[in-house]
């Protein structure tokens, strides 16, 4: 008896269950997060004044920079969400494993850095353990400690979650 190869090769490996969704709510608030970065890029107002600051005043008065920093800002947000997906898509194997898994730990330790340290002094700014030396637009702050810069946060923690995890499994970031 011979041994006959076999005409069902294995299939390709799949990722486990909580890669998977880790990888996939990351891709989610990259996306959810682009759209007010595009939205205020074409024009729109709405919810401007959660934001506050130099952010606010360059969309409200349409000023070509204001305009290219949301346009970028938005561009970096969808690509955030490419580099979530390409953990645990099978395109993503064509990416090198070590120039994706460090993109996207890179990525992590920005998004997680940025939003726990703009939370963290947000919310010590709100509870009165550190009084800002200039005026502070509470409204727009609460806004960003409890929305915005908890939204880097979360996200940043989820494709670090993912990064790890796909790190984990043999094989499957290439």
């Amino acid at each position: 008896m011979t041994d006959q190869p076999d005409p069902h090769p294995p299939a390709p490996p799949t990722r486990s269950r909580a890669t998977a969704w880790a990888a996939y709510l990351a891709c989610a608030l990259a996306w959810l997060y682009a759209v007010p970065s595009f939205y205020w890029t074409l024009g729109g107002t709405a919810g401007l004044d959660t934001v506050g600051g130099a952010i606010e005043e360059l969309a409200r008065t349409r000023d070509p920079a204001g305009i290219a920093l949301g346009l970028g800002a938005g561009i970096l947000k969808v690509a955030g969400g490419l580099l979530a997906l390409a953990l645990v898509r099978p395109w993503g194997r064509g990416i090198p494993r070590r120039l994706l898994g460090g993109a996207a730990w890179t990525a992590s330790a920005v998004l997680t850095a940025y939003g726990g340290v703009l939370v963290a002094a947000g919310a010590l700014v709100l509870i009165g353990l550190i009084s800002p030396s200039g005026p502070v637009d509470r409204t727009a702050l609460r806004w960003h400690v409890l929305l915005w810069d908890l939204w880097f946060l979360v996200w940043g923690l989820l494709l670090g979650l993912a990064t790890w995890q796909c790190g984990r499994e043999p094989r499957r970031m290439s």
